[in-house]
């Protein structure tokens, strides 16, 4: 859609200007509020800062944490004795403790890449059996009781195991735990909640400020006397913080994980925050009275740097889209911004003309993959039926005939072996239609003959391959029986200079009424059986070679034979019809 020329009110100048006038107007009454105004700045400075550092961390936790999934869901996939692990121990106990020694040394091997983890853990409940590797080993009475308290919670009835980090309490310690359920085999991992905040620690949050980790519903899961009077709901409130503390008020900014049931908080007193606020007034105040000195330098600087390339920038869109891709802003700006806009603007109208061409070759290609992809196709029945004739002749010791239909066979597949090209020349076509019937006379002794009437000129002329052949294999699938004589004859010949004329006709009996009427509406053919998938195929190779250049017809009432007519554009002769 073409935009209107906008009105004044409209553009950019004037709304810069409007923008002046209003900031200069009500600059006293700005003053009144600049209190409030001040404070709220600075809470959404500190706060924004601190958020940013906390949306960081999390992220650098959340990252660490996948890699750890990622880890686990590995050895689920790959390590297969944990098939083993699953089985009853005294099935095959040596086994049982060989695998388990190598997955210990694997995740003992692996646990030091993961610096947030204290330790990883596996069990098997059909065994009873819990194996643990710890970074740091901690006092036999802490581990005892740590893998009870990992046991119990796995067997925790009625509360399955999210796939998800979650905050529990071990032999007094919160620890981040994920556990991933595999078969019979829990696969899981720890960390210390303490260890993940010590960062945190080194963030300037003021004499009483803090972070800490929360659940889902931002409550802490570590209570402390400072937090015990902390309430937080979820979100962050319309200004990206919450003010929060009954005593001494706070501004918390926070973020929920993207890959468990956990949060981090952080908390600013908000007497610190304000202790520059004396400071930032003058400065709000000299910044209000200078704007109105500074006005129409400014106005003149925003003229140069911002709306003269802007309107050039305009200027080259709207010739772009009446179809200029050709357009390039050639005349540098002063602006960084503007000149990366207008390397930006160039570089994406080049890129549109490269993505009109891709967009065609990948067109192209489809259609040639689609191609390819109807020409391989064999039909298995006359490869056994060949076989069979072979059999029936090596029965017979007809040596003489075994090898002719050794060599037809090998011409045969050697054809449907390169009919991967789009194109084949004529003469190649017939030679192999010729050798495929040859082969089916041999299955059909006395049943069949055929007949080709072709142009010598016209041999090289390149067709696309198999479209002879596959009528004339039509015609014996539903023409040839043992109970009468049946006579195929395939012409060639020019129609004109620019069209090539073929005509497949035998004295079978002819295409059934509701199939004739079918493809002369050219009508979908394929069934369930697959018949008559060698004319479908035959038509859409057509179609997405010569689209509408070339025409087919079909002809024949039961019993007088069926008859197919194909005109084909000539194109250029090509060295052995390769054309890709």
């Amino acid at each position: 859609m073409r935009f209107r020329h906008p009105s004044f009110y409209r553009t950019l100048r004037f709304k810069l200007i409007f923008g002046f006038m209003l900031l200069v107007i009500p600059i006293f009454s700005f003053m009144i509020y600049n209190n409030l105004y001040a404070i709220n700045v600075v809470r959404n400075q500190v706060a924004q800062s601190n958020k940013n550092l906390i949306i960081l961390y999390m992220g650098q936790i959340d990252r660490n944490l996948e890699e750890v999934e990622k880890y686990l869901y590995n050895i689920a996939a790959t390590e297969t004795g944990l098939l083993v692990l699953e089985l009853p121990r005294e099935q095959n106990a040596d086994r049982y403790t060989f695998e388990k020694i190598q997955l210990r040394n694997q995740l003992r091997n692996e646990l030091p890449n993961y610096k947030s983890m204290d330790m990883f853990f596996m069990y098997s409940p059909q065994n009873d059996d819990l194996m643990t590797v710890f970074g740091v080993a901690p006092d036999y009475n802490i581990q005892t009781a740590l893998e009870k308290d990992i046991v119990h919670t796995i067997k925790l009835p009625g509360k399955p195991l999210q796939k998800e980090w979650f905050v529990r309490q071990m032999a007094g310690v919160d620890y981040l735990t994920y556990v991933l359920q595999y078969g019979d085999i829990y696969i899981g991992a720890m960390g210390n909640v303490e260890q993940l905040m010590v960062p945190l620690h080194l963030i300037d949050l003021g004499e009483n400020g803090s972070a800490f980790l929360t659940d889902d519903q931002m409550k802490p899961i570590v209570e402390t006397a400072m937090n015990s009077d902390i309430s937080i709901e979820p979100g962050s409130g319309s200004e990206g913080y919450q003010l929060t503390g009954s005593n001494d008020q706070f501004i918390a900014v926070g973020e929920q994980s993207s890959r468990g049931r956990f949060g981090l908080v952080a908390l600013i007193p908000d007497s610190v925050v304000l202790q520059k606020l004396p400071f930032l007034r003058r400065i709000v105040s000299l910044i209000s009275f200078g704007a109105i000195i500074i006005l129409p330098v400014i106005l003149l600087l925003l003229r140069k740097l911002v709306l003269v390339p802007v309107n050039r920038i305009i200027m080259a869109m709207r010739r772009a889209e009446d179809g200029n891709l050709d357009i390039r802003i050639t005349k540098s700006s002063s602006t960084y911004e503007f000149e990366l806009m207008n390397v930006s603007f160039n570089r994406m109208l080049t890129q549109i003309q490269e993505l009109k061409v891709n967009v065609l070759r990948e067109q192209l290609n489809y259609k040639k993959a689609q191609l390819k992809h109807l020409q391989l196709q064999i039909n298995p029945h006359f490869f056994l039926n060949s076989l069979n004739i072979v059999y029936n002749l090596a029965q017979v010791k007809d040596y003489r005939l075994i090898q002719e239909m050794t060599h037809c066979l090998v011409q045969y597949f050697r054809f449907m072996f390169r009919s991967n090209l789009s194109f084949v020349a004529l003469s190649d076509e017939l030679a192999h239609t010729m050798n495929y019937l040859r082969i089916q006379e041999m299955r059909f002794p006395g049943d069949l003959t055929f007949a080709f009437h072709a142009d010598e000129r016209l041999g090289k002329i390149p067709i696309p391959p198999l479209i002879i052949q596959s009528f004339v294999e039509n015609s014996i699938k539903h023409a040839v029986n043992t109970d009468t004589q049946v006579h195929i004859a395939v012409t060639a010949q020019a129609d004109n200079e620019h069209t090539l004329y073929i005509r497949i006709e035998d004295t079978g009996q002819g295409f059934p009424p509701q199939v004739l009427a079918l493809l002369r509406r050219d009508m979908e053919l394929s069934n369930e059986t697959g018949d008559q998938i060698g004319i479908q195929n035959v038509k859409q190779r057509l179609g997405l070679l010569y689209h509408d250049a070339a025409r087919i017809t079909f002809s024949g009432s039961s019993g007088h034979g069926a008859v197919v007519e194909m005109w084909l554009p000539v194109q250029a002769e090509e060295t052995g019809g390769r054309k890709q």
